[in-house]
């Protein structure tokens, strides 16, 4: 267990984009919060009917592995019919630097 937490220690970044229906959050927040993530910052909102959200999410109390929690948000995303993205925030700072 000490070791799980450790490879999952940090922060990442989650987004979720798709058609706006009812129980997208509360879906895509039950899994983090099943795991003992934090939401330290969450965006939300609703343009024509598209559904947009960004989260910074703590990962250092998680009790399963990145690889196990993207997965289960990844099998979230065929449910919800939405793309979800999951990522370490250091591969996202990296990605997107000026």
């Amino acid at each position: 267990m000490a070791q799980e937490r450790q490879d999952t220690s940090g922060r990442a970044i989650l987004t979720v984009l798709g058609s706006d229906r009812a129980g997208i959050v509360a879906a895509v927040t039950a899994v983090l919060a099943r795991h003992d993530a934090n939401i330290l910052d969450i965006s939300q909102t609703i343009l024509q009917g598209v559904f947009t959200m960004t989260m910074l999410v703590d990962l250092g109390a998680v009790d399963v592995d990145f690889d196990t929690l993207q997965g289960e948000l990844a099998a979230l995303q065929g449910e919800l019919g939405v793309q979800i993205t999951f990522q370490r925030e250091e591969v996202f700072r990296f990605m997107y630097r000026l």
